[in-house]
Order: C-alpha cells, then structure tokens, then sequence
C-alpha cells in the first residue's frame, strides 16, 4: 500500500487512518493499492480521510470524531449510536455521529462512480475515534458495503477482506486514470502500479473479448457441452450411468433373438455394481448418499492476484450433516435451502494454502443475517472441508489456527477458511487473510 499525503484532513481520527495505512507498508505484500490522504474528490465540500484505490475495491474513508473513547460501540447506519450503554446524542434532527459522514460518502461515490472501472466495487469506511475497542454492526448492515472501525492494520485488513472484491484486479492504466482525476502529477510508474498488484489479467482479457469468444472462461461449466458424443467424467458421481450410456454400443446388426440376452446381461451387471457399492460402503456403517462432487481439475483461476486450483466441489440439499458445533445445531433447527462446497490450493508468499469455501442459501435475507453473525462468534463451529471429507489432498491440511472471513449475499453466506498445507497456521496471519479474502471471490463451479 502506497500512501500519498495531500491536503490536511480536519478529523481527530485522521492521524490514525493514515498510521494504519502506512503500517500496510508498500507493495502487495499486505495489501496492495494506492492510498490518496486528504483527497478532495469534491472541490466544495471537505476533503476526505482517504480515497484508497486497491486492485479490487475501491475505498472511501471517512474520519467520524466522538465525544470520548469507548470500550464497546453500537453503531447502526440508520439508528442510534450507544457508547458503553450510553446513547450518543446531537443537537437538530441528527440521527447518529455518522449521518454527515455517510451523506458525504454518498456524494463522493456519486462522483466517482463514472471514472471507476465498471467491476470494480466502491466501499466506505467510517473512522470512529479517539479509540473504539469493540464495534458492533447490524448483520443488514454488514451485508453493505459500509464498515465502520477504529483504524488500526487489522482492522482495515479485516474490513477489506470482508468486502465482496472485483472479479478481476484493474490495470496500472485504469488505476492511473482513476488517480490522475483526483491528484495530478503522482509520478506513479507502471512498474510501480503493478508492484501494488494492478496488473493485466487472463480475466480482464477474457471479458473484453467476450462478445467475440464463442466460450468466455467465465462460463466454464458449459466448455463440456463442445463435445456432445462424449459423456464428461466431471458430471459422473457413481459408476452405473457410464454402463448405462454403454449399452448403445451394441452393434445394430446383431439378430433379433439375441437383443433381450444383451438387455438382461446389462441389467445384471448394473445390478452387480449396486451391490457392490452398497456392501462395500464402510465398516458396518450405514452408507449415507455423498454429496455430488466434481472430479475433474479446471484451470486454475486468479483473484486478487491469488490462483485457486480447485481441488473438489459439489452441491447439498441439507446443510447440517456437514456442519459441527454451534453451527450444526442452528440448521439442524433451522434448516437451509442448499449448500456448495468448494476445496482449492492457493500459493501465497511461496506456501502452499488449503482454502475452504461453503456457500448456504437460506430461505430469507434475515435468516442468512442471523446464521452469519453466529458463525463469525469464535468457537461456534463451522463447515467440514469437502476435500478432507473425500480425501482429496495428498496431505490433509490442519486447519486448527486457520484464517476465517466471510461475506453475505442476500440469502446466500459464504464461510472461508485459509490454512497452510505444511505447518501451523494463524489466524492473523496476513498471508492467510489475504487468501481468504480472495476467495470471498472465487468461483465454486
């Protein structure tokens, strides 16, 4: 994160933003982008904390001063702030602290928006202080793209990871443009721009060429389709539907009588394969029906800089039966609509990263909010890796220590957890967080 200082913001808060994006550091180490302190995007109106331009968001932060410090903030968007218990009041119609700070976010997106690259999303950031301990956000809230922290590294690192990124990183052109209409003469090179992760894609390339390519990779799942005559392995969960495609093998010319000898030979051994799947289930145990499962590997895809080989997905009608702890009792009560499951390897910094990715669809936007705010209460559980489940890996990850982030969509939640393939794992381990907010991203299938 490169930072650049313009104009002197007028918030108490404003030192700390900038000394928590210095603590990024350069690079994309952390986290990449280029951070403008004190940029006016509105010659009228103050200027900003930061306008942060990172490869996959955009950021505007916005310094929201309290009367005192506070251990624990209740901050609704909409509703009124409590500080320790204490309701923080103003004079006029003002609702809460923030209500200027989110009017001028507003404004400020408004203007931005035309010179932001199309699928790059655009979040505010409301900087509480002197100092804020615990902050506390409505699940509807959450399901924005507004945070509100006290600045530190982590919590920015946290807020960005929780955000839902771009497809794609924009280009060092896209980024110096965007920067060039706030601040002129940066002398921000490409090389540098691309040291901060904005770079040239196979994605970005793949979507200006879309209306050209008859298979963008965006739809993925339909390349099988380009070869009708054969049955793609990736679609195939047990043994008997190859058998079955099989029997239009038998030759045309064969005599009449011997038609119903074949018909009943095929029957037998379809009948044979069941029989053996089903005794040779387990130990005794009750074989439950898995999940279906893709087998085979697609090209790996890049988020935020990160590639993700998939290492197995598949889908569920139920979700409980693969959830543990706190989590398991709260759908066994409430029950879900479906649930995807993807298991992929990433390489970050050099080592080798299992990354975890469940996806449950519920029947409300309300009942999605609820679980989610359970599952991201430490120690509440969580959802068994698939890969793990169907000994995928050739070395089974630990995933005790494993960097968590999580993202909500509607109805639809999406539970990640980044660990090394070798060795221990923590959960502020900034490798790992930035895996997993990158595969807040991803594609499952």
């Amino acid at each position: 994160m490169r930072l650049i200082r313009l104009e002197r913001q007028p918030s108490r808060v404003a030192d700390d933003v900038r000394a928590a994006l210095a603590a990024l550091g350069r690079g994309d180490y952390v986290a990449g982008g280029i951070a403008l302190a004190g940029a006016r995007p509105l010659p009228d109106r103050r200027p900003v904390e930061a306008i942060v331009i990172m490869p996959t968001v955009v950021l505007v932060v916005i310094g929201v001063d309290l009367p005192d410090p506070a251990i624990r903030l209740e901050a609704p968007l909409t509703g009124q702030w409590k500080a320790d218990g204490w309701p923080l009041v103003a004079d006029g119609d003002v609702v809460n602290p923030a209500a200027d700070a989110l009017a001028l976010a507003d404004a400020v997106i408004e203007r931005l928006r035309p010179d932001v690259p199309e699928h790059l999303p655009i979040a505010t950031i409301l900087a509480v202080g002197p100092f804020v301990e615990e902050i506390e956000q409505p699940p509807t809230d959450l399901a924005g793209n507004v945070r509100v922290l006290f600045p530190t590294q982590n919590t920015l690192l946290a807020a960005i990871a929780s955000l839902t990124p771009a497809p794609w990183p924009c280009t060092p052109a896209q980024a110096r443009a965007l920067i060039g209409t706030l601040t002129p003469d940066t002398g921000l090179t490409g090389d540098e721009l691309a040291a901060e992760g904005f770079t040239v894609t196979e994605e970005s390339a793949t979507v200006k060429l879309a209306p050209v390519k008859p298979r963008p990779r965006r739809h993925r799942p339909a390349t099988p389709a380009a070869v009708p005559p054969i049955v793609p392995p990736a679609e195939v969960t047990m043994p008997v539907p190859r058998i079955a495609a099989a029997a239009p093998a038998i030759p045309a010319s064969a005599p009449v009588p011997w038609r119903p000898v074949a018909a009943i030979a095929v029957a037998l051994v379809l009948l044979a394969v069941v029989l053996v799947l089903v005794t040779t289930g387990g130990d005794g145990e009750t074989v439950t029906a898995p999940p279906t499962t893709t087998a085979a590997t697609p090209a790996p895809q890049a988020v935020a800089g990160i590639e993700f080989t998939k290492r197995a997905s598949g889908t569920e009608r139920t979700c409980a039966a693969r959830a543990y702890g706190d989590l398991q009792a709260r759908l066994q009560a409430s029950g879900c609509a479906g649930m995807e499951r993807g298991s992929f390897e990433a390489t970050v910094d050099g080592r080798a990263v299992a990354v975890s990715v469940a996806v449950l669809t519920f029947g409300s936007d309300e009942q999605a909010a609820a679980f989610k705010q359970l599952a991201d209460t430490p120690g509440s559980g969580g959802i068994a890796d698939l890969a793990t489940e169907t000994h995928q890996w050739p070395r089974e990850p630990d995933t005790a220590g494993a960097a968590y982030q999580s993202t909500i969509s509607g109805p639809a939640v999406r539970l990640v957890l980044a660990a090394y393939v070798d060795g221990q794992s923590s959960p502020d381990d900034p490798a790992l967080l930035r895996a997993a907010g990158a595969a807040l991203g991803v594609r499952i299938s």
